[in-house]
């Protein structure tokens, strides 16, 4: 089921000045800045080895991450991500444990093109939990 910590997610007001925030005060680089259209997201990861940093700003005012900065104007810890064998048996499976997992079932894509989905905050005290399915090559 899970198999690793993946990333954490923060959203930020400005990509570009999160950005230099990190290489100036903590010596971070941000990789390459893509777009996720489907979520409505503005994102770049710092890869720490392990893990990864992932920084999201809005691409569009609809986006659940304009409405996470409406009520976070400085931004802040969105989520974080683990990764899992297969979404779909992971998802049955916290769904037969009496998680909440969102979406309507239908396939979501992060920018990489990795199937995920999202586990509702109150089955996980109080985070919100993407599930991320690595490619299988």
């Amino acid at each position: 089921m899970i198999t690793n910590l993946s990333h954490v997610s923060i959203v930020v007001p400005s990509l570009d000045a999160a950005a230099r925030r990190l290489s100036e005060t903590y010596g971070l680089a941000i990789g390459e800045i893509k777009v996720n259209e489907q979520q409505g997201v503005r994102m770049a990861y710092v890869d720490l080895g392990n893990a990864k940093i992932e920084l999201m700003e809005p691409s569009r005012a609809d986006s659940p991450v304009a409405k996470f900065l409406e009520r976070n104007p400085k931004g802040g810890i969105h989520h974080f991500c683990v990764g899992v064998d297969n979404v779909d048996t992971t998802r049955a499976e916290l769904t037969a444990r009496g998680a909440q997992v969102l979406g309507d079932g239908r396939p979501q894509l992060n920018v990489h093109g990795e199937r995920i989905a999202f586990v509702h905050p109150k089955d996980f005290f109080g985070a919100l939990v993407e599930l991320e399915e690595p490619h299988h090559e």
